[in-house]
């Protein structure tokens, strides 16, 4: 520890353009969230912009104040600066509640108000299951190899955060590359711009004027106002009532808050290899409670500690980059200018600044784990590419309807799936694997490294966990049932029989990996 002279400073001159990477993030999802309950959905504006976006921002600034707090706490106990954890609406949960718990009610009712309530009843529920995730979460944290926790978000950050925002560049080239070029520039490879402008800020600048000079932007002060956060509790009730009087919802909803709380704690693992330590519990309730508020305030979409904090840890970020979103993001909800925000920035040149969150944590994930476990970090990642195909065979299959085409077999269709097999295309494996895809990575991960280290039961742990976790359908199912033993069970308990049983019957020599390369610590410079 330094001396006791030593004072956190919550701002940092790096802070400003972590600050825009963040903001950027935050912006996308706000507008996707917003975008697809206005048009899919047909919520009124009302609604979506005097209810929702300012419940979630009202989340988001509850959060950035213990994760703030978090931070200086942090800087105290190690007397060294460090980078506070992001926090936001999670992204691939919020694409779940909306389609799999919003999207459902209003496609049956018709009813966007019901699908609204029945929502924020969802949010308020899942976000209790979140936090209760702090109570096996220091544990799970403590047994699982940070390959298997960091590997899983890896692949996230490979195909939705990476790759969808990278091919919205390439539909839009003319925007999307004069984005691209500049976050190269500052962000991935950190060579200064003019006047030392933040990459992210210029960036959009730059798109942003590239889109007014083709016709794709446009100033639009509709929809700009007075919304101020609300508690919505008459109807956070009727939607929890709803849920309760159609129990199967929450099998869409138990699983993917489970998923929730490990994200957080993947994230906080993420943290920790940059170098900043933060306790995983507190993180996981402060999550939930993050969520619980939003609920309260009309929000559905759960709150996490974010993906990216290797990236906002490289730009050299404290705690201000978190406070400048935790002041911008709610004053543009309350002031209804994200539906001018919507109109002016085009979603091509906020997207390489995602792309760059990818590539900082893939490559991070790199540098923070031995050279051997990369076997571990890749097999975790594999998962959801196969996730992303089911995705996008699904949003398929729905342009095919929406054009017209009619008798068209659904996905799963015994015909139809053989037809794939013969083409080449997995169905059946690729949709297993994707079904509780961000466990699965996690586990395999696990698996994985503990065998290269020779950890046999801990990797036969994690085998027999995941063959109880499929049995009731939280892995490898489209739902949570009773107890079905199924192949992909039965492999798993197969595995795990092998890992405990096979090494008692050797002597301790012929269990030792001779090809492992033992790396040495690295050694540290004098001061």
């Amino acid at each position: 520890m330094r001396d006791g002279s030593y004072t956190y400073k919550l701002f940092h001159r790096s802070d400003f353009s972590a600050f825009w990477a963040l903001f950027t993030d935050n912006l996308i999802n706000l507008m996707v969230l917003a975008g697809v309950c206005q048009f899919v959905f047909q919520m009124p504006a009302e609604i979506v912009y005097g209810r929702i976006v300012p419940g979630a921002a009202v989340a988001i600034l509850a959060g950035i104040a213990v994760y703030v707090g978090l931070a200086k706490r942090a800087a105290a106990q190690h007397g060294r600066d460090v980078t506070a954890l992001p926090y936001g609406i999670s992204t691939p949960v919020m694409f779940v509640y909306l389609f799999g718990v919003i999207g459902p009610i209003y496609w049956s009712t018709n009813d966007p108000v019901l699908a609204w309530q029945v929502g924020i009843g969802a949010g308020f529920m899942g976000g209790i299951v979140a936090a209760l995730g702090a109570v096996i979460g220091p544990w799970l944290k403590r047994v699982t190899p940070r390959a298997g926790m960091l590997g899983t978000l890896c692949g996230i950050a490979l195909v939705f955060i990476g790759t969808v925002p990278l091919a919205t560049v390439f539909e839009n080239p003319f925007i999307g590359f004069a984005s691209m070029i500049i976050i190269l520039w500052g962000l991935v490879g950190r060579f200064r711009l003019p006047y030392n402008i933040p990459a992210g800020l210029l960036a959009l600048i730059v798109g942003t004027v590239v889109a007014f000079a083709i016709g794709e932007a446009k100033l639009s002060i509709e929809g700009v106002g007075f919304y101020p956060p609300l508690p919505y509790l008459g109807d956070l009730m009727a939607g929890i009532q709803y849920l309760f009087a159609n129990p199967e919802l929450f099998l869409v909803l138990v699983p993917v808050q489970i998923y929730n709380f490990i994200e957080t704690m993947n994230n906080v693992e993420s943290a920790e290899a940059a170098g900043d330590h933060y306790p995983v519990a507190t993180c996981q309730i402060t999550d939930g409670l993050g969520t619980m508020v939003g609920a309260v305030f009309g929000s559905p979409f759960p709150t996490t500690a974010y993906i990216g904090h290797p990236a906002y840890k490289r730009m050299g970020a404290h705690a201000g980059y978190v406070i400048g979103v935790g002041v911008v993001i709610p004053a543009a909800a309350f002031l209804g200018l994200l539906a001018f925000l919507n109109n002016l920035i085009p979603v091509a040149a906020a997207a390489p600044v995602l792309v760059f969150v990818a590539l900082s944590l893939i490559t991070n994930t790199a540098h923070s784990v031995k050279t051997d476990h990369m076997a571990a970090v890749t097999i975790a990642m594999m998962p959801h590419v196969s996730s992303f195909l089911i995705v996008k065979w699904g949003s398929l299959m729905g342009a095919l309807g929406a054009v017209g085409v009619t008798g068209l077999p659904q996905l799963g269709d015994a015909n139809l799936t053989a037809a794939l097999l013969q083409q080449g295309a997995h169905f059946e494996g690729h949709l297993a694997l994707s079904q509780g895809a961000i466990l699965t990575g996690l586990i395999w991960g696990a698996i994985v490294a503990s065998v290269i280290d020779g950890r046999f039961r801990n990797a036969g742990g994690f085998a027999l966990a995941a063959a109880v976790m499929s049995v009731f359908g939280i892995i490898h199912g489209a739902s949570l049932h009773w107890p079905e033993l199924s192949g992909v069970s039965a492999g798993y308990l197969i595995a795990a029989a092998f890992l405990y049983i096979y090494p008692l019957f050797h002597k301790e020599d012929d269990l030792v990996n001779e090809n492992v390369v033992v790396e040495e610590a690295p050694t540290l410079p004098a001061e």
